[in-house]
């Protein structure tokens, strides 16, 4: 007996010797990061460590990170002269995972040695190749560096873009695998408490990306939550149908007689290319590997319309004015709304634990999927919504689909990607809770909401970037026609930073959308008795002629003086259906707009003003025009006389011989009476004669 327990466990020694052996070896390299610099505990904590906890113990997982460590070899502390590096040699993995650079973006050394950065990567990589010629290399994109690094603006962020495109130009020289850190974890700054070392999750999530890019585990067949059944896809436009599978993974993708078969990318990701379906259906939508089918049924091809903003977009049906009468109207096959309803309201409440973690991990809305349209559904949906997907569905006689995504408070800079902000108003990101580009209520809202979480770092939605990242990023390359827009009351107290914004905003979805055209239609803000609307609601009809395919819905003839959210919202989605009839789909004979102004001529101790879409000039209400007033060179405004001949308003004060300034519907909350001959309003404007100079307060 002894003898055979002897005979087995030299058995069993030699089998693990074996098993070791044939162990495969994955070499980490990198700088503090791979190190684990920052956690509590790296020898636990580091993403080498939690990396061998997930490929388990087929693989030898080893961290050769080095704190401090550049590529550069004449870099501040060259990798390749660490005591790291040389273990690294010696240990000859199967796999060798670099992650440098970080540290490159120091000002002693990108600066100085940009020129050799791709070299020394190529002989960096050659030297693991010589102890290893079958080793599998894998670079890595760099993990991001947070706006409030020190060095941010003064080159970093810079620079770290540029190296950031060296690598990728490492990857695409050599054929080697290409893996990316940084875009996992770009969305989430509180997991960079530093703004450079990921927190224990964020080497976690660095772990997964390594664990998915050795072993082709990319957790299946998954497509984004837009895919559901009843969904509708734009017709008449190529459609690209994208998901994630594991590597390698064919993938067929079957609609209307269409069928298509692609392969998973290294990196998990496929997409397909569908012939444009005609308007109808409904269809089936099969998507398979062979392992999993994903089946979509009574999908639909129309006009799909992305309908975003805060609270008067978010404003339901059912409590309109007009919400009484029209719900029970509402059963329509051909019209489908996805309602993308947040978890937690912004409303002036303290939230607790769960909801404030829930916020750091960008789950802010609640799960939800295409609904046919119903009257119990269209109560609850955007009331703008729904009119303009109604008038859209009755002009045009084809599917219409409505994305909803709009929460109360909301300021534009929440809507904006990071990257767009990082560069073009990097201003806005620091400290939030405090710059003055946040208004004062909305900062204390969002105070409130947080004031019980002890993280320096607690997001929020109405943060910079938050909603994009939560409610936009996953909407991207879903294709939509258009946008309707209702935003602006949360930032109209700085409308110089809102026009800045707002363009950014614009310029940030068609980028995401890849359209540089794509329709972009907004309502103007209505009266209401807040001093700064005058000037925000003239700053938002200039914008029509500087951003390209825009239009703007006036509302100011419909405000509350005394409620931000006036409830006839029925005359406001029916004019935004107005810009996309006439301007999007070519019908002509739809009138966009009420008079825009045009042209202002000062002359004869008068003011001739001619308008766009100015058609039968006359009074709203069979009463004189009011609010239009005219003032000399010193600013001070006298109310005006306003007569209307042949389509153009002559304008005079007795009290003003020689009016250099003009401005109509310049009060908070508006009478404003000037319509065009289908009763649209004219929108408030300020002019100025040629040559005027003008003081702030004119």
């Amino acid at each position: 007996m002894k003898k055979v327990l002897v005979l087995s466990l030299c058995l069993f020694l030699c089998w693990t010797l074996s098993a070791r052996q044939q162990r495969i070896k994955v070499a980490c390299i990198g700088n503090s990061i791979t190190y684990g610099t920052g956690l509590s505990d790296c020898a636990t904590q580091s993403y080498p460590v939690q990396l061998q906890a997930l490929l388990g113990e087929r693989y030898e997982v080893k961290n050769f990170g080095k704190p401090g460590a550049t590529l550069l070899k004449r870099g501040h502390r060259p990798y390749i002269q660490q005591e790291e590096y040389r273990k690294a040699l010696e240990f000859a993995g199967d796999i060798v995972v670099i992650h440098l650079g970080v540290n490159d973006t120091d000002p002693r050394n990108w600066p100085n040695y940009r020129d050799c950065f791709v070299t020394d990567y190529l002989s960096l990589i050659d030297t693991f190749r010589e102890v290893n010629p079958a080793v599998r290399i894998i670079v890595a994109r760099m993990t991001p560096i947070a706006d409030r690094h020190s060095r941010f603006l003064s080159g970093t962020r810079d620079w770290h873009g540029e190296i950031q495109i060296a690598i990728e130009n490492v990857a695409r020289y050599t054929g080697v695998q290409l893996i990316d850190f940084h875009e996992p974890l770009y969305p989430y700054p509180f997991l960079l408490p530093d703004a450079v070392h990921p927190t224990a999750e964020g080497a976690m999530i660095m772990a997964k990306t390594v664990y998915s890019a050795i072993t082709g585990d990319y957790g299946g067949l998954k497509l984004s939550p837009l895919y559901t059944d009843n969904m509708v896809l734009q017709r008449d436009t190529p459609l690209f149908i994208h998901g994630t599978a594991n590597a390698g993974e064919e993938v067929i993708v079957r609609i209307n007689r269409q069928q298509w078969v692609t392969k998973t990318a290294q990196d998990g990701k496929w997409s397909v290319k569908l012939l444009p379906l005609k308007a109808g259906g409904p269809y089936v939508l099969t998507v398979s590997t062979p392992q999993r089918t994903l089946k979509y049924t009574n999908v639909l091809a129309g006009e799909v319309w992305l309908c975003a903003g805060q609270s008067n977009m978010e404003f339901m049906l059912r409590q309109a004015v007009t919400g009484k009468q029209d719900i029970p109207q509402a059963t329509d096959g051909q019209l489908r709304l996805y309602d993308m309803k947040a978890r937690w309201r912004t409303d002036a409440v303290k939230w607790d634990d769960s909801v404030l973690d829930s916020l750091n991990h960008l789950q802010y809305y609640k799960d939800t999927e295409w609904e046919v349209c119903t009257p119990e559904r269209a109560a609850r949906f955007s009331a703008i919504a729904y009119y303009f997907g109604r008038m859209l569905r009755d002009s045009l006689k084809v599917p219409v689909g409505l994305i909803c995504n709009a929460v109360g408070g909301s300021p534009a800079e929440s809507w904006i990607d990071r990257n767009t902000l990082e560069y073009h108003f990097p201003a806005i990101l620091k400290d939030w809770t405090r710059n003055d580009f946040i208004q004062d209520w909305v900062r204390g809202r969002a105070a409130l909401n947080i004031s019980r979480s002890k993280d320096k770092l607690q997001r929020h939605p109405y943060e910079p970037c938050y909603l994009y990242e939560s409610g936009i990023r996953p909407l991207a390359q879903y294709p939509v026609k258009g946008v309707i827009w209702y935003q602006g009351e949360s930032n109209a107290h700085n409308y110089e930073a809102h026009e800045k914004l707002f363009k950014l905003l614009v310029g940030s979805w068609r980028k995401d959308w890849d359209n540089e055209s794509l329709p972009f239609y907004y309502v103007q803000l209505s009266g209401m008795a807040r001093p700064s609307w005058p000037w925000f609601r003239d700053s938002q009809r200039r914008m029509m002629s500087e951003i390209l395919n825009t239009g703007m819905a006036v509302s100011s003839d419909y405000g509350d003086s005394l409620d931000v959210h006036p409830r006839n919202k029925k005359p406001v989605g029916e004019r935004l259906a107005r810009w996309a009839l006439n301007k999007t789909y070519g019908m002509c004979r739809v009138l966009p707009s009420g008079p825009l102004f045009h042209h202002a001529d000062f002359r004869e101790g008068a003011v001739y003003v001619t308008f766009d879409y100015g058609q039968g000039l006359k009074s709203a209400d069979g009463r004189p025009l009011r609010t239009f007033e005219v003032a000399e060179v010193d600013g001070v405004y006298y109310p005006a006389v306003a007569e209307i001949v042949d389509d153009i308003l002559k304008v005079y004060s007795e009290q003003v011989k020689q009016p250099r300034y003009i401005r109509y519907g310049w009060q908070p909350f508006t009478r404003a009476n000037l319509v065009n001959e289908e009763g649209l309003p004219a929108s408030t404007f300020r002019a100025e004669a040629p040559g005027t100079f003008v003081t702030p307060n004119l």
